[in-house]
């Protein structure tokens, strides 16, 4: 059992995952984690003992020297659990895991049992993975659930795949198992740029976890990560002619197709996050 601390009184929490390993193409789901982690400066609450769920061998402990000469630490692959306060006065819970290498179920069986620990009412889990997705166009994000209510509250695509799956869809399993509404978001990665990071991909789940919870997240230098990594990556397919055909059938292929990044309703949302970003760089006299 996972012990909490300074998680008594939570308010409405909303628990938001990632998982390190076969869900997280180019750690575009786990960087966003850290990044809300260090945007809504939140708080370590509670973390699961490792020993029961990880190949030590296979996910490597990490040692640091501290502050003071000579002193060092491990650092211990685990799934932490972090809080915040939103400005509209609701919580979030932010949990940081790496898949298990053994014991799945009792691991899921933990994390259920936190989730009812720290009162937490929904479950949004960010993944990715890679794809026939061009560089050029906006990441495609796509968001299911099996829960018809949740789909309904926040415009989800029913769950259809069938095939090996992840940590992240075993949990989402167990979640509904229990009757926890659960959801997930899933960023498409190019795979002929599969190394991590992704930029790109990283904001587009941050954009969705904005629309879901109605919120502004700062975004520091995000974008500006992102628009470097596509011109890195244009800078590679100009150099080698092979890519750049292959690029381009990938855009030709998107365009000709209905996108949902590029519907009448995507585009509103966008706008208004534009706007709702510009209303709060404002101060009573204006731009500070």
């Amino acid at each position: 059992m996972i012990t909490f601390e300074g998680a008594d009184a939570l308010v409405d929490p909303v628990l938001l995952a990632s998982f390190e390993g076969w869900n997280d193409a180019a750690e575009s789901a786990s960087g966003a984690l850290a990044h809300l982690t260090t945007a809504w400066d939140a708080r370590l609450i509670g973390e699961l003992d490792p020993d029961e769920y990880y190949d030590f061998q296979v996910n490597r402990p990490t040692i640091s020297v501290d502050v003071e000469p000579g002193v060092s630490r491990v650092t211990w692959p685990t799934t932490r659990f972090y809080a915040a306060r939103l400005d509209n006065g609701r919580d979030v819970v932010l949990m940081r895991g790496v898949e298990p290498n053994m014991r799945w179920r009792g691991f899921c069986e933990e994390l259920i049992e936190a989730c009812r620990t720290l009162g937490v009412q929904t479950v949004i889990t960010l993944a990715a993975l890679l794809g026939d997705a061009p560089h050029t166009r906006p990441v495609p994000v796509r968001g299911t659930s099996i829960d018809p209510a949740l789909r309904a509250k926040l415009g989800l695509e029913p769950s259809s795949y069938s095939g090996p799956t992840g940590i992240v869809g075993v949990f989402q399993d167990a979640c509904t198992q229990v009757g926890l509404p659960a959801a997930s978001y899933w960023a498409a990665v190019p795979y002929y740029v599969a190394q991590p990071p992704c930029p790109k991909a990283t904001l587009a789940l941050l954009g969705k976890i904005e629309d879901v919870l109605d919120v502004t997240i700062p975004l520091g230098d995000l974008p500006d990560e992102a628009r470097a990594w596509q011109d890195g990556v244009d800078e590679l397919a100009a150099e080698d002619q092979e890519v750049a055909d292959y690029v381009r059938s990938l855009e030709e292929a998107k365009d000709t197709t209905e996108l949902p990044e590029a519907s009448g309703e995507a585009i509103a949302k966008e706008f208004e996050r534009y706007l709702r970003r510009r209303d709060e760089g404002r101060g009573p006299l204006g731009p500070s």
